[in-house]
């Protein structure tokens, strides 16, 4: 996915917004949403030799051995920070899902190296980028971008009506 990760967290954080109105969520949406993509810096520093997913920042399993260490432990210590933390490693998971749907993602590293995508963008045009938006998976993605500007829209209606009345 090239530009639906952070409305993608918006989309997660307006849910949980709904359902609690505990400080950080959104933020905490939204920072997942994207966290696992700041490995884009050693992609750049290794000359691109290495593909972003590789690094340990886009394995799933690093991140739910990660939540399953940390949550518990803001259950006891935090209470009132859990939903937030909750909502922050389901955006970082939901990361995880949108890349599998058109690029390699290693599900089960550091155990397993083998490489699951449910369907491959091919290199059509010499751009990879083009060729990432002339896909039928940008569609997806453009989809997501809509809904989201929906529920920015709405809220912000509401928002306008509730200060009216």
């Amino acid at each position: 996915m090239l530009i639906a990760h952070l409305p993608a967290g918006y989309l997660l954080g307006s849910a949980a917004r709904r359902r609690s109105a505990a400080p950080g969520i959104m933020t905490a949406a939204l920072i997942g949403s994207v966290l696992p993509d700041f490995d884009m810096v050693y992609f750049f520093v290794t000359g691109g030799r290495v593909h972003h997913h590789d690094f340990i920042s886009h394995w799933p399993l690093f991140w739910l051995a990660l939540a399953a260490m940390v949550l518990p432990a803001i259950g006891r210590l935090a209470p009132g920070r859990f939903l937030m933390a909750a909502v922050f490693f389901a955006a970082v998971m939901l990361h995880m899902v949108m890349d599998t749907v058109a690029a390699p993602m290693l599900w089960l590293a550091p155990f397993d190296w083998s490489k699951f995508e449910l369907t491959t963008v091919p290199a059509t045009y010499s751009n990879w980028v083009v060729s990432f938006m002339l896909h039928w998976t940008f569609g997806l993605e453009l989809l997501i971008c809509a809904a989201a500007l929906a529920v920015a829209v709405c809220r912000a209606r509401s928002l306008r009506s509730r200060q009216q009345a």
